[in-house]
């Protein structure tokens, strides 16, 4: 089953696709090249490919991206950051001169940071959603990258029904270094505690201020606007190379749910599992399967 989160955030999610258009370099579509597809998630600020070019153009040897716009009826000139499937449809105020347009710097350093994924598809394991196209951790975290460059990082579904809504969380600062498979930050629940292990390397660029005053966020949409942090790690593909995709996070979740199965029947009975307590909040439903050996079991921690 396959179902379609609604959200009205801006921010994309990337996917691999076969079709080049989708995923076409800025470069193409402004027309300065003919055929060019982006393989840098739309981080051009880190793409050897657009260094290259822009050194070509400033040498006289090839005409910029920002030129071939220029060139455009007023209409089709489109921001940069529409190019880069990064928002909606807007037009260019400042002439493509990016340096020195305020909403430029104002969508790098605020908005898109703070803004959740919209239009993310699920997987249904057992009851519990996996979102397609993100990166999974053992420890039941996630990834994603999102158009422009930055990781961002989420607990997953099964780890929020298991454990039950979070009343808080202790979240790094901005600026803090994580390291992968390293406790990153926490989660509390009434009087317990859950340390978490970061899913990727990086460097803290964002923080979801809204969980500081609503925490069930991440329960009730761990995938859109209950996001975590952002992370910038300048090899991305690396970043993600050791998690979980689509396929072999499906069947890792099955496991999971036998294993939390095999849990609930060991202390209330082998129809224990039939009665709903998968649902959610299974500790909330089952004290006795008790707090440090659930997160010892799924958070590895």
């Amino acid at each position: 089953m396959t179902q379609t989160m609604n959200s009205s955030r801006e921010n994309h999610v990337w996917r691999a696709t076969k079709d080049q258009n989708e995923h076409s370099c800025i470069w193409m579509q402004s027309g300065a090249v003919k055929k060019k597809g982006c393989n840098n998630y739309y981080d051009c600020t880190n793409c050897k490919y657009d260094h290259a070019m822009e050194k070509k153009a400033a040498a006289g040897k090839h005409i910029s991206w920002q030129n071939a716009m220029r060139a455009k009826d007023s209409k089709d000139r489109i921001c940069r950051h529409s190019m880069s499937q990064r928002m909606g449809m807007k037009t260019c105020p400042m002439n493509y001169n990016c340096d020195r347009c305020e909403f430029d710097q104002y969508f790098e350093d605020t908005l898109a940071p703070r803004t959740g994924h919209a239009g993310v598809h699920m997987t249904d394991v057992k009851g519990f959603a996996l979102a397609q196209g993100f990166y999974f951790h053992q420890g039941h975290t996630w990834a994603s990258i999102d158009s422009g460059g930055n990781i961002r990082v989420g607990l997953d579904d099964f780890s929020l029904k298991v454990l039950g809504g979070p009343d808080a969380f202790d979240l790094p600062l901005t600026g803090q270094e994580l390291n992968q498979d390293k406790v990153g930050w926490g989660l509390k629940r009434k009087d317990n505690l859950a340390d978490i292990l970061s899913p990727v390397d990086g460097v803290i660029t964002g923080v979801n201020a809204d969980l500081f005053k609503n925490a069930g966020l991440a329960d009730e949409d761990p995938y859109g606007d209950g996001w975590l942090f952002t992370v910038h790690n300048s090899d991305i593909k690396g970043a993600v190379k050791q998690l979980m995709d689509d396929d072999s996070s499906v069947t890792w979740t099955g496991e999971e749910v036998t294993t939390l199965e095999n849990m609930i029947e060991s202390v209330a009975g082998p129809m224990a599992t039939d009665g709903g307590l998968l649902v959610s909040d299974v500790y909330g439903n089952l004290p006795t399967l008790g707090w440090n050996n659930l997160t010892t079991a799924f958070l590895r921690t």
